[in-house]
C-alpha cells in the first residue's frame, strides 16, 4: 500500500523574536499542513533547544506531526532520546516522528562536551542507537544492549511507542543509505545536500536495501526537504520559481521518484513565503495528485 503524500513547513528554533516559532506553527496548523520540522543544533546559540520547542509547540498545536530534523545523536543518548520521543508521542496523541542523524560539526559538539568521532565511528554509533532505541520502546520487562558506543544493562523500557512512533534518518552516504532502507522508518534528506541529478541514485539504494530486508520500500515515509523561494517569475533553477512550477516540480517528485513528503524551508522572507506554501502550493499539489490517482 503506497503511503499519502504529506506536506510540511520547517520552522527555526529562533529565539531573536521569542514567539515567532509558535506564531508559524500554529499558522501551519490552522492552514492544514501535515508536518512540522525543527532543525535540532545545540550548540547554535541563536537556537532554542529544539526538544524543549517541540514539546512547547505540541502543546500549542492541535494536528500537525512534529519532527526534529535531525534529533543530534552525540549529544542526546539513544536511550534518553527514545524515551523523550515516546513521552511527547503519546502526550501529543501521537504527533510525533523521531528524526534522527549521525552528527556532524563535530568541534561545535565537542565544544559542548559531546564526541569527537570520524564518519565511519559516527554511522557505527548510529547503527547500535537505533537498536537502544527500538529496545527502550519495546513492551520487554527488562533490555540490555552492549555496544562500542552504547550500553544499557537491566534497563526497565517504558512508556511502548506503539505501531506509529518511528524512526526517520538524515541519511546521504552509503552505508547510512542502506541503514534507511533495511532498519529505519523513513528517511529525511535535504535538497541542499541531495540534488535532483543524485537523487534518483539515493532512492534506489535505500529501495533496494529495504527489499533485501523483505520490506516493501512503498512503505518508508521519504521526506525531501526544499528550500527555496516561491515566486512570482519562471525560473529554470529547481524550487526557485512560481506557484505553478511549484507544484509541477513536486508531483514529478512523487511520480518519478516516489518522494511522499514534502517540506519547505524558505531562503528569505520566512513567514511570507510560508504562507505561500501553505495556502497555494500545497493544496494545489494535493489536488493534482488526487486527480492522477
Amino acid at each position: 500500500m503506497t503511503l499519502p503524500v504529506l506536506l510540511g513547513a520547517n520552522i527555526d528554533p529562533t529565539w531573536a523574536d521569542a514567539q515567532q516559532p509558535v506564531r508559524l506553527a500554529r499558522r501551519m496548523d490552522a492552514a492544514g499542513l501535515d508536518l512540522l520540522t525543527v532543525q535540532d543544533h545545540p550548540y547554535q546559540s541563536a537556537f532554542y533547544d529544539t526538544w524543549t520547542l517541540i514539546g512547547y509547540l505540541a502543546a500549542a498545536t492541535e494536528r500537525v506531526t512534529l519532527v526534529p530534523t535531525v534529533a543530534n545523536l552525540p549529544l542526546r543518548p539513544p536511550a534518553i532520546l527514545a524515551k523523550s520521543a515516546s513521552s511527547l508521542h503519546r502526550l501529543s496523541g501521537g504527533r510525533l516522528q523521531l528524526g534522527l542523524g549521525a552528527g556532524a560539526l563535530w568541534d561545535a559538539i565537542a565544544a559542548m562536551g559531546g564526541p569527537r568521532r570520524t564518519p565511519g565511528q559516527a554511522v557505527d554509533a548510529l547503527d547500535e542507537a537505533i537498536d537502544v532505541i527500538r529496545a527502550v520502546w519495546s513492551d520487554e520487562r527488562s533490555v540490555r544492549f552492549e555496544g562500542a558506543y552504547y550500553r544499557v544493562k537491566g534497563l526497565h523500557p517504558g512508556p511502548p511507542a506503539g505501531p506509529d512512533l518511528g524512526i526517520w534518518l538524515g541519511a546521504y552516504g552509503p552505508r547510512t543509505l542502506r541503514m534507511t532502507g533495511a532498519r529505519a522508518d523513513g528517511w529525511m534528506p535535504s535538497l541542499g545536500f541531495l540534488p535532483l541529478d543524485r537523487l534518483k541514485d539515493a532512492v534506489a539504494r535505500v529501495d533496494d536495501a529495504a527489499r533485501e530486508a523483505g520490506r516493501d520500500p512503498a512503505r518508508l515515509r521519504k521526506v525531501y526537504n526544499l528550500n527555496g523561494l516561491i515566486g512570482t517569475a519562471d525560473s529554470g533553477t529547481p524550487f526557485r520559481g512560481t506557484v505553478r512550477q511549484w507544484i509541477e516540480q513536486i508531483t514529478g517528485l512523487v511520480r518519478d521518484f516516489g518522494m511522499n513528503a514534502f517540506v519547505y524551508w524558505p531562503d528569505d522572507d520566512h513567514e511570507r513565503q510560508l504562507a505561500l506554501f501553505a495556502g497555494e502550493v500545497a493544496p494545489a499539489v494535493r489536488e493534482a495528485l488526487a486527480a492522477a490517482r
